[in-house]
């Protein structure tokens, strides 16, 4: 069988299938908008066959279509790439793509006779997601609802050529429409779970302004982990908890992972705001209310290689994760491999993987004080700590162990639409 991924950032959600695929015998052909060398190297057997907009957005169009015109260049770039592939004499009999850049718009145009399986990650809506969950950040835009709409004509026109779906959560497909959401399998990407595993020895060495620091298992570690420092993933709650949490817990040293941009929601504003980050607002917010040796005991460590990933949540003693309703991080299912201890946000997309007071526990995503509380308990409870963190590793290994569980799956999905 002839398999063909796209993906911009290939593989993405597909590092562990189209390897797998390949595997099996299949041969197998992905296509990005990566900037590759020329030739193209194989990537674990997958042929890589780049393409590149011809242009960019254009300046003048109106704000509630220039989404959708940015996903038809990106569109376009795929199309002629694929004809020349096509050209060269392929020809896939299943294509999987992430539609979320557009690139898939025109693929059946080329291909029409491809069966195509699209990775359904979210579907826009106006109410009952991440769009007006946060007061404190509302829209200013009174046609906010109309860009919404416009937004997914991306998934709306890929449901007329895409033969069957695949979501990571039951919640994320929940919020795709009918009739295609009966297309959709519920199968998530997978989580190496025999790599990710809890280590009591693990040791991290740090470089501190106060000199070097060690930390062990033994170490009063509280984690938090995203790509980017967001309200999204409720970086202001946390940070606006840390004054009451480490006035308490004096020993206690905060590990922040992630990176000053945005992956999900707005900028801040500078003029209404006051800086151009996220993490520098609520660093000006937060550090008059600390003093300066509670302040040194949090530790903003940007974004770390994955082979320093994986010791930083062994490590952790309680890790924190609080997001919109929206899309779920893998970060809080290694962090469940790892067999840490969460505190995690009661929103919807958790509410598959944590359930309060066995896998973790859940608190109110606005509620500052309740976060500290479910926080501090653990860490003055070491055998409830213990005893969460084994029941998530359980779990993550019963519902997302990537090798028994997911991959099997996603191979068969894959069968099924060919």
């Amino acid at each position: 069988m002839n398999v063909l991924f796209i993906h911009q950032n290939f593989p993405g959600q597909f590092k562990h299938l189209a390897p797998a695929l390949v595997a099996q015998g299949h041969r197998v052909v992905a296509m990005t908008m990566q900037k590759l060398p020329t030739p193209a190297p194989l990537w674990q057997g997958v042929t890589l066959v780049p393409y590149g907009a011809a242009r960019g957005s254009s300046t003048q169009i109106h704000p509630w279509v220039s989404d959708f015109e940015t996903k038809v260049i990106r569109g376009d770039a795929c199309f002629r790439a694929a004809l020349q592939l096509k050209a060269q004499g392929f020809a896939p009999d299943v294509i999987i793509t992430h539609p979320g850049w557009g690139e898939s718009l025109f693929i059946k145009e080329v291909w029409p006779h491809a069966k195509l399986g699209m990775y359904c990650e979210f579907f826009y809506r106006a109410q009952g997601a991440d769009v007006g969950f946060d007061p404190e950040f509302p829209s200013t835009d009174v046609g906010e609802n109309c860009r919404l709409r416009l937004k997914n004509l991306n998934n709306l026109l890929h449901f007329e050529t895409a033969d069957a779906g695949l979501s990571p959560t039951h919640w994320q497909a929940s919020t795709f429409p009918e009739p295609f959401r009966e297309r959709i399998s519920i199968i998530h990407d997978g989580i190496d779970t025999v790599a990710i595993r809890p280590d009591p020895q693990v040791r991290l060495s740090m470089n501190t302004s106060q000199g070097p620091l060690e930390l062990t298992r033994q170490s009063e570690v509280i984690t938090f982990v995203n790509r980017n420092l967001e309200p999204y993933r409720g970086f202001h709650v946390f940070m606006r908890a840390l004054p009451a949490l480490l006035r308490q817990r004096p020993q206690a040293r905060v590990l922040m992972v992630g990176a000053d941009q945005v992956s999900y929601g707005a900028k801040p504003n500078v003029v209404q705001h006051g800086h151009p980050t996220w993490k520098e607002v609520f660093t000006a917010e937060v550090r008059p209310q600390m003093p300066e040796g509670d302040w040194k005991r949090i530790h903003f460590l940007g974004h770390i290689p994955y082979e320093h990933f994986i010791p930083l949540l062994q490590l952790s003693t309680v890790h924190v994760y609080l997001t919109y309703p929206f899309v779920l991080s893998w970060s809080l299912l290694e962090a469940m491999s790892a067999g840490c201890a969460i505190v995690a946000s009661d929103t919807q997309p958790l509410h598959e993987a944590i359930r309060h007071g066995d896998t973790g526990r859940l608190v109110n995503f606005f509620d500052g004080a309740a976060l500290v509380r479910e926080v501090v308990d653990l860490l003055e409870h070491p055998q409830e700590q213990a005893r969460l963190g084994t029941k998530a590793r359980e779990y993550a290994i019963e519902h997302y162990d990537l090798r028994s569980k997911c991959l099997p799956k996603q191979r068969e999905w894959v069968e099924n639409i060919f």
